[in-house]
């Protein structure tokens, strides 16, 4: 069964990912090493390699997905994460995620609300190796102020808006990429920080599932 998903994984980085203009040599061989089977239900594993959101977990706040193979690398590439950097997972479900990220970055981060996603992904990024991540638990749209400030911040779900405290948590040069806008609308951006300000750009059209707590608040108009 092993080989059975080594042939998946090599499957969807050839038909999923490189298709879709991901180039990222240190991306590319994390996303073939790591098991994506291992961050789903038993009874999922089959599906695990699908170009599909796959359903995780129903919590207090919400549904929850495992991102879709492509998006999530696209997103990675646009954050341009390198061996010197921290990382802020925020959302990391189960932790796969996480555990690309912690094979392309110094130390990873992973926060997340749900206290049963969060033991599980304590227990498989640890079962796998992943020594450089520190697994937390707190609201999302608060990031972890703890152990700021970090160079990349990932958001795993798309979300009405990047909240004020996770720009803040951001060092100097550093990197934040988030889907911004439901389903059609979606669109990734990626945020820089430069001279202690926070721009943005559009990068490509992304309809991933949404991550609860992040809901644009409507402003007041007279």
């Amino acid at each position: 069964m092993s080989a059975d998903f080594a042939e998946r994984r090599v499957k969807m980085v050839d038909g999923q990912i490189r298709t879709t203009d991901v180039t990222s040599a240190p991306l590319l061989e994390a996303m073939l090493v790591v098991p994506r089977e291992a961050f789903v239900g038993a009874g999922q594993r089959d599906l695990a390699y699908i170009d599909e959101d796959i359903r995780i977990a129903d919590t207090a706040d919400g549904p929850r997905y495992l991102m879709e193979p492509s998006p999530l690398a696209k997103l990675m590439q646009l954050a341009d994460v390198g061996p010197s950097d921290s990382a802020l997972d925020v959302g990391c479900g189960t932790g796969y995620a996480t555990a690309i990220l912690s094979r392309l970055a110094r130390s990873v981060v992973a926060l997340e609300s749900d206290a049963a996603l969060a033991e599980s992904a304590t227990s498989t990024l640890a079962a796998l190796g992943c020594g450089n991540v520190t697994v937390v638990q707190g609201p999302l749209p608060q990031g972890h102020a703890a152990k700021a400030p970090y160079d990349v911040i990932l958001i795993g779900g798309s979300v009405g808006e990047v909240p004020a405290a996770l720009f803040e948590q951001l060092a100097e040069g550093g990197r934040l990429v988030a889907v911004e806008g439901q389903g059609n609308s979606g669109v990734a951006r990626l945020f820089f920080k430069t001279g202690g300000v926070v721009t943005g750009r559009r990068a490509f059209n992304a309809a991933i599932k949404p991550l609860p707590g992040f809901e644009r608040i409507p402003a007041f108009e007279f």
